[in-house]
């Protein structure tokens, strides 16, 4: 504090009003093999439909992974994804690549990689051999009045003919390509259409020598031609997409008043060539609309092109901001000075003709192995860097059904709870061990002595078994892991109720989505799995499926070997040292202690008040801030606390008595 040097009044501020933050309880995480996504980095998704967006769809490879994330999201609306790294690569121009993510672009892809042609696939896997792109650099590219250089020669060309036979269809400067629109002209300027072929353009399908195969613009049926063409009839060829544009390329407005060259604009559309994608192969049917899933227009090949709003307007950096399903890689060979600075009248190379990709060569590739799973899941395990809450063990066969991969699955999963000590982990037991088991009593036993081999850990959670559901996404029923729905029940406790509440039980534990169960526990089964730090989901009729235990999996009796005490000491923790991080550098003195007190005290009569606790005390005076404690530049606190206990067992009592006997004479009786 500054001291006053004559007489004045000095007004001073200190600020008294911190509280205990709140902290993030039901943020999900998961790693493993997806048909499409960001390899090796984590991204946060909201809903299934954005799993599915960004991630693709289960396939027979991945369901399991697949619906544990998607079981989550409906409980939840916040999951962290890794997508595991194995032997997969994005589809591309030339060849296929692995780009893992947007960084992974930047650093080694987005200064152009010639030996990968034009463009790669957003996302590594077999979808993107799906993708076309297509790219109109010209006005003569766009649209061009053939003239007396492709001239139609054939006299027999009758209604309802599918091919047409024409001059030098593969004249230099006049080619005709697949995909173009043709349409037929009395006069070489293309200006008086053939009689009865008013705003009638006929799609290019295949060209062999110089005859054509054509069919009725976005016509499903096939239709050929709607009149009979004049021999000599003249022909103006367009792009197959000219009409998605209200204009051709030509020079950009930031080009022409910077004085940086003519003929930078460009166009690009990327289509499902296919038909795997949207189900409307652009070749397929006749549908291009359905078929088309990107258009890009009027982009500039200068490097330094601004659009009006002064972002950059450079083709590369457009399709890397804009576009979902690619990647730009090299400019077309024929662009011999596209990237260029161009000044004064200086023209970018012309390419007369479109540049048409069918994109290959990307692979595939689930079956990942215990590395891979487990350097995808090491992606969660500094706290400092992903805030995360509820980590899903998926398919604990993910790897191989048996013993050994289970144990080192779920004691990679515990490893990295037990180093974070702000989270759990849930892990569901081996699908072998209860879809097709001969009877209850193998289940049992399965997954009872499989548990025995994970270690004990209060951040570990485990369940029994395997739910059936409905894929709507392949018509089927299918069998997955209950661990998404485990923790996504913690996840709908938070909601409904707060951490600290058990997620088990009537009330918060019911399962959804579950048909059956591939193993419904008996009473005398439950008590074996309780016993063996699993929580059983059992199958009762007209209740549903429910989670009926709340163990972790502790193995010493205390209170830490239930979820809801695990997940109470979790928010305290997390909260309260969150909020001690303010006594850093202050001095230990009675007035910071004091200070500390009434940060951490209010904050824990709410949560006695929420019935997470029933009582504490905070200790941070003098009897544990010693001289040597101050002498090492050390704080010490001690936070005593008594956690509320969940119910697991009820005893009734029904006592019946003789007439005449007053119910006092006898209630100490029991």
């Amino acid at each position: 504090m500054a001291f006053l040097v004559s007489p004045g009044v000095q007004v001073n501020e200190i600020d008294l009003t911190n509280v205990v933050p709140a902290v993030a309880t039901s943020i999900g995480a998961i790693a493993g093999p997806f048909e499409k996504g960001p390899v090796s980095s984590v991204t946060t998704i909201s809903s299934e439909e954005e799993l599915v967006k960004l991630f693709g769809k289960p396939n027979a490879n991945n369901f399991e992974t697949f619906f544990t994330a998607a079981n989550f999201l409906g409980y939840a609306n916040a999951l962290k994804v890794v997508r595991a790294e194995s032997g997969i690569t994005n589809a591309g121009a030339n060849s296929g690549i692995l780009i893992r993510d947007t960084e992974h672009y930047l650093t080694s892809f987005s200064t152009g990689q010639g030996s990968h042609g034009e463009w790669t696939a957003r996302t590594a896997g077999t979808w993107g051999n799906s993708l076309g792109v297509s790219i109109c650099a010209t006005a003569t590219a766009y649209e061009q009045a053939l003239g007396s250089n492709n001239q139609v020669n054939d006299a027999a060309a009758a209604v309802g003919d599918t091919t047409i036979t024409v001059d030098d269809a593969d004249a230099s400067g006049y080619a005709i390509n697949v995909g173009d629109m043709i349409s037929f002209y009395t006069d070489a300027g293309a200006s008086t259409p053939v009689s009865g072929e008013e705003g009638i353009e006929y799609e290019v399908t295949a060209i062999a020598s110089e005859t054509l195969t054509i069919k009725r613009k976005d016509d499903v049926n096939g239709l050929g031609l709607k009149t009979a063409i004049p021999n000599d009839s003249y022909i103006k060829r367009r792009w197959r997409f000219y009409d998605y544009f209200d204009r051709a390329p030509g020079t950009s407005a930031w080009a022409s008043s910077n004085a940086k060259g003519t003929g930078d604009e460009l166009h690009v559309v990327v289509y499902d060539e296919d038909a795997t994608l949207t189900g409307f192969g652009i070749d397929g049917n006749g549908n291009r609309g359905r078929a088309i899933l990107e258009t890009h227009g009027f982009m500039s090949k200068h490097p330094n092109a601004k659009d009006a709003q002064g972002n950059s307007n450079y083709y590369p950096d457009y399709i890397y901001r804009e576009s979902q399903q690619i990647y730009w890689t090299d400019h077309p060979t024929a662009g011999t000075n596209w990237g260029t600075d161009l000044s004064g009248s200086t023209v970018f190379t012309a390419v007369n003709a479109p540049v048409v990709d069918s994109l290959t060569g990307g692979t595939d590739d689930y079956a990942v192995t215990a590395g891979e799973i487990q350097t995808a899941y090491e992606k969660f395990a500094d706290a400092a860097a992903e805030d995360v809450n509820l980590i899903l063990g998926g398919p604990s066969s993910i790897v191989a059904d048996t013993q050994a991969a289970y144990d080192t699955h779920g004691t990679m999963l515990s490893d990295i709870v037990l180093g974070r000590k702000d989270c759990i982990a849930f892990v569901s037991p081996r699908r072998g061990a209860v879809v097709g088991a001969t009877n209850s009593t193998t289940a049992t036993d399965a997954v009872v002595n499989d548990a025995a081999t994970l270690p004990s850990n209060s951040y570990l959670v485990l369940d029994s078994g395997y739910k059936y559901m409905y894929d709507k996404y392949n018509d089927t029923f299918r069998f997955v892991p209950l661990n998404g729905d485990i923790a996504g029940t913690c996840a709908r406790t938070d909601q409904v109720a707060d951490a600290f509440f058990s997620p088990a039980g009537y009330n918060r534990g019911r399962i959804r989505g579950a048909i059956k169960l591939a193993y419904n526990p008996n009473q005398s089964e439950r008590d074996r799995l309780y016993r063996g730090r699993v929580n059983p989901v059992i199958n009762q009729p007209g209740q549903g499926v429910v989670l009926f235990g709340d163990k972790t999996a502790l193995t010493s009796p205390s209170a830490f070997d239930r979820i809801n005490v695990r997940r109470l000491f979790i928010i305290l923790e997390k909260a309260i040292s969150t909020a001690a991080k303010f006594q850093l550098f202050e001095f230990n003195d009675e007035f910071t202690r004091a200070q500390f007190r009434s940060l951490v005290e209010p904050f824990l009569r709410d949560i006695q008040g929420r019935r997470g606790i029933t009582d504490f005390s905070v200790v941070a005076d003098g009897t544990n801030n010693t001289g040597e404690v101050i002498d090492r530049n050390e704080f010490v606190a001690d936070i005593f606390v008594k956690p509320s206990r969940s119910i697991n067992f009820i005893n009734l009592n029904f006592v019946a008595t003789r007439t005449g006997v007053a119910f006092t004479e006898v209630a100490g009786a029991v």
